[in-house]
This record gives C-alpha cells, structure tokens and sequence, in this order.
C-alpha cells in the first residue's frame, strides 16, 4: 500500500506543476478509499478531464486495473497510471483518448 500510495503522491504532485495550480486543488485520496484515487478542484477538472487510477505493482493485471479505472470514471475519461520498481511510470488511456489529444495538441510550440 506505501508504494501506491507514493505513486498517487507523485502523480499528484505532477498535475499540480504541469497544470499550475494551487496544491489545495489536487488531492490524493486515502488508500482503500472507492472511486478515484486523485480529487480534483472544479478549476483543475476544466484542465484535466480525467479519472486517474494508480497502480504500483510488480505483477499487474492490466486489464482489472482498466476494467477499475473505468468504473470509477464518472463522466470523465479513465486514465490509468501504472508502475513497478525500477521502472518509470506509464499512463494507459482508451485510443480514441489518445487521438483527441494529439489532434487538438499544437505540438509546433
């Protein structure tokens, strides 16, 4: 629980830097809590969409990690972010996600 618990700290420390906002605005969740694993402000939601789900295991079973993320979306888009020692973080999304990103990105910047 200790290494899930520092993945959705890291996890919410980077939304917070990436999204510029004040830290009361993301917030990780108790371990074994239902629903999300990161709460975010109303301001934060409008620039991250997403319900984030963290998992920090050696062996996962990505597809009950997703199957997880996905019911506790709401209406929001299921964002699972996965790790295992020695190895960095990965974020999983659904395809059709990914492509309405990269489609409204300007990657020109």
């Amino acid at each position: 629980k200790a290494k899930g618990r520092r993945l959705q700290q890291w996890f919410r420390d980077k939304l917070i830097e990436t999204l510029e906002v004040p830290a009361d605005d993301v917030r990780s969740t108790a371990m074994g809590q239902s629903g999300e694993d990161i709460l975010l402000s109303h301001e934060a939601r409008m620039r991250f969409p997403f319900s984030v789900e963290c998992k920090n295991q050696e062996r996962l079973n990505l597809w009950s990690a997703w199957e997880q993320a996905n019911s506790n979306k709401g209406i929001y888009s299921p964002l699972l972010v996965v790790k295992r020692n020695g190895t960095s973080p990965l974020v999983v999304l659904e395809a059709d996600t990914f492509m309405e990103l990269v489609k409204n990105n300007d990657w020109e910047k």
